[in-house]
């Protein structure tokens, strides 16, 4: 995935969300949840689960919202909202924002491969 970029969705502006920092909300309705919105176009041979599965199991995220799922079949262009806790997703924006991030592939001295995540 490339060109990811932290978006403010309309529904921060209703009193159910609180502004932390940096785009990141409180949703007061779930009461312990830190919540943030981005966009990203994925790369060829990349599909909707990797490496978003990987990002979220990296920064201890979940995706609480899809946006405009039925646009993803037609552009590429993937929009969501990602939740956890605060620390984590201030962790998360300081580190996908503005970033591009992939899975590689990698073998190990053993000669087992193995595939990781890479943020550059």
């Amino acid at each position: 995935m490339k060109n990811i970029t932290q978006i403010e969705l309309d529904k921060y502006k209703s009193p159910n969300y609180e502004l932390i920092e940096n785009g990141i909300y409180f949703d007061k309705q779930d009461g312990d949840l830190y919540v943030f919105a981005v966009t990203y176009e994925l790369e060829e041979n990349e599909d909707s689960q990797y490496p978003l599965e990987d990002i979220l199991d990296e920064f201890y995220l979940h995706v609480s919202d899809f946006i405009d799922e039925d646009a993803f079949n037609i552009s590429k262009i993937v929009t969501l909202e990602l939740g956890g806790d605060l620390e984590d997703a201030q962790n998360a924006v300081k580190n996908l924002i503005g970033k591009r991030a992939y899975n590689a592939e990698y073998i190990d001295e053993d000669g087992h491969t193995y595939v990781k995540l890479v943020i550059e």
